[in-house]
């Protein structure tokens, strides 16, 4: 796990969202109260497809029905620009017929901010946000069944906390 681990969530940087309205404000510290499952990946990227969006899928399956889980993919570009664009993050949501929000982070320009803030180390790449606010996985693929035990487990520990 990578240097922000326990540590507050930064901000997502500069996202263009590419299947969220514009006037909805889509960023980290306004979901607080929500475990968020950010899955970071790059169209072009073998076990992108291989393994992470299998495992979303089966996250997203998981969660569908439950509004304290917010689930994000990002296209985190810094390499391969020419493939890993806005249009190719669209194609990725009609391959995968993905209905959460899913943004543009990096561009030939500016290599990806959410990268740097979060310090991620490439895709598939995953980011786990507890209700508080606070990084609790940070790190390349997560394992379904890990993934679905630490996400519980933060949303009861979370349920004790505010129930005091």
């Amino acid at each position: 796990m990578y240097g922000i681990l326990n540590t507050e969530a930064p901000s997502f940087g500069n996202i263009d969202w590419v299947n969220v309205p514009v006037s909805k404000n889509l960023e980290i510290q306004n979901l607080r109260g929500k475990t968020v499952y950010i899955y970071c990946f790059q169209s072009w990227c073998p076990g992108c497809h291989r393994y992470g969006f299998p495992a979303l899928i089966e996250f997203i399956n998981e969660y569908k029905d439950n509004p304290d889980v917010k689930i994000i993919a990002l296209q985190t570009t810094f390499e391969g620009f020419e493939s890993n664009g806005i249009d190719d993050a669209k194609k990725v949501i009609e391959k995968y017929n993905l209905t959460i929000p899913v943004g543009q982070s990096g561009s030939e320009k500016k290599q990806s901010g959410l990268m740097h803030n979060y310090r991620t180390g490439g895709t598939p790449w995953t980011i786990i946000v507890d209700p508080m606010g606070i990084v609790r996985f940070n790190d390349f693929h997560i394992d379904i069944n890990k993934a679905v035990t630490l996400v519980n487990s933060i949303r009861s520990d979370y349920k004790k906390s505010v129930s005091k």
